[in-house]
């Protein structure tokens, strides 16, 4: 990634590292376990809608066969090197075979890919030259882009690693239009923002201008928190304790914050070397796959409440969907009450029902029209019989406000 820093040389020599260059880790990427159909019913399970792979990182190994119609891309690809196996390929057809059980949808596919590479001479020739050159471009980002395009027909490119320059370099315009209009995907094909350094929050199906992006408003345009499990690590980290893991009600508390402001989460777990998923994360995905099967009606194919803006520190949320109103609380209330301070109600008109309770499809009320406080008293429940932990719903119709 550039000239060595003084304190890693020192590690390095210090605590005596077996001396190996990068290239050797490949080949201790062996994916001898990985099975992307299990893999792909785990993800669906999960309440997940959309599955992202990584297709290139930004040390340039690709994780498909792209040296049978790129040749810069040489042999640093998964089928020459490591699992000898279309990585890749699998998880897609894996994927696109897939039902969620949550909505029914087949999932959609998408390709992490980083547009530079820390290690390639074309691309650091180019940088030299003040980005006037193109030769990194044009013979192996923009080649590999359109080769992983015309084989897997990803329903979504997560671009990343465009920090050092415009997308002017990047050719960026070019192929997005023509993966918009010519692709075998153009009709469903969306992308994100990280095109180029004038690209973020400016460009882009849904903005990702920072990992663990989470802006804590409505915002008027689509984004995505792309955030880890793993709160020290993007891969798969051995050292990790058990606390370095979040816990499935953060990651609730997060995807609901998120949805309510007009975001989507996209959670990383990094497998390891051998293809397997670590426990834990597959843990926390039943986890907020179990929830989502009680709450699912308040996230999927809602829009947030432009109404009731909440801050970050609400325990409270709200989706619509039609002419219902949802509002997520996180916190149980003292004395089952839950105080509301947004939603307009009228007697006789407004219903209030517990999400996934049978018998409280009518909840009791009162509205204070002077103080606009809504109150709603909560059924006393029994930890078993709550439907849900974390986090519960209520769905509202008749709210006069909400338009």
């Amino acid at each position: 990634q550039g000239a060595a820093l003084p304190e890693y040389r020192s590690y390095v020599d210090e605590t005596e590292i077996p001396r190996f260059a990068y290239p050797d880790y490949a080949e201790r990427f062996t994916a001898e376990l990985y099975q992307p159909e299990e893999w792909a019913q785990i993800f669906a399970d999960s309440g997940a809608q959309y599955v992202v792979l990584t297709s290139k990182h930004h040390e340039g190994f690709c994780n498909w066969d792209s040296r049978s119609s790129v040749p810069a891309s040489g042999y640093w690809n998964a089928m020459d090197q490591g699992p000898r196996r279309d990585i890749l390929g699998d998880l897609s057809q894996a994927i696109k075979q897939t039902t969620s059980p949550h909505t029914n949808r087949t999932l959609r596919f998408g390709a992490y890919h980083s547009l530079l590479e820390f290690f390639n001479p074309l691309y650091h020739q180019d940088q030299r030259n003040k980005w006037t050159t193109h030769n990194f471009v044009d013979t192996k980002a923009h080649p590999e882009l359109y080769d992983l395009v015309n084989k897997y027909e990803p329903h979504l490119i997560w671009s990343d690693g465009a920090w050092d320059t415009s997308s002017d370099y990047w050719k960026s315009t070019e192929f997005l239009a023509w993966y918009a209009t010519n692709s075998s995907v153009a009709e469903e094909a969306v992308w994100n923002d990280r095109w180029g350094t004038d690209c973020l929050s400016t460009h882009g199906g849904f903005y990702t201008p920072s990992d663990r992006y989470n802006p804590g408003r409505l915002l008027e345009n689509k984004w995505e928190d792309a955030l880890t499990l793993n709160t020290y690590s993007w891969g798969s980290e051995k050292s990790s304790t058990y606390e370095d893991y979040m816990t499935t009600k953060d990651l609730l508390h997060l995807l609901i914050e998120n949805v309510a402001f007009g975001g989507n989460m996209l959670l990383n777990i990094g497998p390891g070397a051998d293809g397997t998923l670590n426990p834990i994360f597959v843990d926390r995905l039943k986890g907020m796959g179990d929830w989502l099967k009680v709450n699912g009606e308040a996230i999927y194919s809602t829009k947030p409440w432009k109404v009731g803006q909440n801050e970050t520190s609400a325990s409270t949320f709200y989706t619509t969907q039609g002419k219902t109103l949802y509002a997520i609380f996180t916190k149980w209330p003292p004395l089952d009450e839950l105080v509301l301070s947004f939603p307009v109600a009228m007697a006789y008109v407004t219903k209030v029902a517990f999400v996934g309770v049978e018998d409280e499809k009518e909840l009791t009320w009162s509205f204070d029209s002077y103080n606009r406080i809504f109150r709603v008293v909560l059924p006393r429940l029994t930890p078993k019989k709550l439907p849900c932990k974390h986090a519960w719903t209520l769905a509202m119709t008749g709210i006069v406000n909400i338009d």
